[in-house]
């Protein structure tokens, strides 16, 4: 008795991501595959949340600043910890928050103990440009994910949750 299997070999790439990109070869796997994707699938997010914070007069990764400062209450942080806290990596901080001092969102004050530690506090005019900004990123966020079911966006946060812990593994060697 002979069996006979046929099997297709499905191409591993998303036709939509092959034709945005305009990838004529195959992906040398998923794993680039998901790469590329949510590489794409950032950019996206970020041009259509640049738009939004545009009129405002302040990028993304200020935005993420001021969040993290309004979450840390009037304690403020040092740089460090904001920096720790931030989504995207960027290479000076202390840049970043001069820009938003010198708009007058944050405000920085030297510990008179000990000088080299500098605290970083959203200022009234911070908040209130958060507050105004609140409904319109959540308005942005639910547009964006609305075809995903609740579930589907659990499992995409615990999906890239282990995305993440497999880079810090991979960083702490």
């Amino acid at each position: 008795m002979t069996l006979c299997v046929t099997t297709y070999i499905i191409p591993t790439m998303s036709k939509h991501l092959r034709d945005e990109i305009r990838q004529t070869k195959p992906f040398s796997g998923p794993e680039q595959e998901a790469f590329l994707s949510l590489g794409r699938t950032w950019a996206h997010l970020e041009h259509a949340f640049s738009e939004v914070l545009k009129p405002h007069g302040i990028t993304v990764t200020q935005y993420n600043v001021l969040r993290i400062l309004r979450g840390a209450g009037k304690g403020g942080l040092c740089r460090g910890d904001v920096q720790g806290r931030m989504i995207t990596r960027v290479p000076d901080v202390t840049r970043l928050l001069d820009r938003l001092e010198a708009q007058g969102f944050v405000v920085r004050e030297r510990d008179p103990a000990d000088r080299r530690f500098v605290t970083t506090r959203i200022t009234g005019a911070g908040l209130g440009l958060l507050e105004g900004l609140d409904e319109p990123v959540e308005s942005l966020h639910r547009e964006h994910m609305k075809g995903l079911s609740e579930t589907e966006l659990r499992t995409l946060i615990r999906l890239l949750g282990r995305v993440r812990s497999s880079v810090r593994e991979a960083e702490a060697g």
